[in-house]
């Protein structure tokens, strides 16, 4: 388990101090490394923090980039097949620096774009910006056994693993969504892409999100679905 946090926005961000409370209110869930990131406009930011389990080694620290620059990614889970993919991708003419199951998705998505999704089998949530494509790109597995949280506003895009992550930036409202807080109390959940307060979203299981730092707009999709039996 780790913890993710960030945001995306068409203007270059001056309020940042709020990333790091935030990731560090998600320290349960990685208490063995923590890093952030800024892009030199300041329009995104990446913090994480780090549960070690595959390469314990400062090679996988988070935020992690790949050997370019142009890609940055703060990932939460983990990559069953990432060693199959590594040596396919390794003999398509790939390099890594790592063992982790990270660098796997970074140089994944390098190679395969947003279509990536398709070879990860595994647990995951995770942020990956491309300052080529000025995209945010954000994905959650199959099952939605990892969580990722987000609020989209006003040409700015906040995501964390835990909503108490985003609540450490103060700017954001706080109001109860009447509607989400009558199904906890009838079925002791909130089902869907609904969150318990207003203006907050979950990122649905199986679903992929694509942000665009010029328009500011998001697009959400699934990518995979339950093949139908016969």
């Amino acid at each position: 388990m780790c913890g993710l946090i960030g945001i995306a926005s068409t203007v270059a961000q001056s309020h940042r101090a709020w990333l790091v409370r935030g990731c560090n209110a998600m320290q349960h869930r990685g208490p063995d490394d923590a890093g952030e990131w800024w892009s030199d406009d300041g329009r995104i930011g990446l913090a994480h923090r780090r549960l070690s389990i595959i390469d314990i080694s400062p090679a996988g620290h988070q935020p992690m980039h790949d050997a370019t620059g142009a890609l940055s990614i703060v990932f939460n889970g983990e990559i069953y097949n990432f060693a199959e993919l590594r040596a396919q991708l390794v003999s398509i003419g790939h390099t890594f620096c790592s063992h982790s199951d990270t660098e796997v998705v970074l140089a994944a998505y390098r190679h395969w774009g947003a279509d990536c999704l398709s070879h990860l089998n595994g647990m995951f949530a995770f942020a990956l910006f491309d300052a080529l494509q000025q995209t945010l790109f954000l994905a959650r597995d199959r099952a939605g056994e990892k969580p990722l949280f987000y609020h989209h506003a006003g040409g700015t895009l906040r995501f964390a693993s835990e909503l108490k992550g985003l609540l450490a930036d103060t700017a954001l409202a706080r109001r109860i969504d009447p509607t989400a807080l009558d199904c906890y109390l009838t079925i002791g959940y909130v089902p869907g892409s609904n969150c318990i307060l207003q203006g907050f979203n979950k990122l649905p299981p199986a679903h992929a999100m694509q942000f665009d730092l010029q328009s500011g707009q998001a697009k959400i999709w699934r990518y995979w679905q339950l093949p139908e039996l016969n």
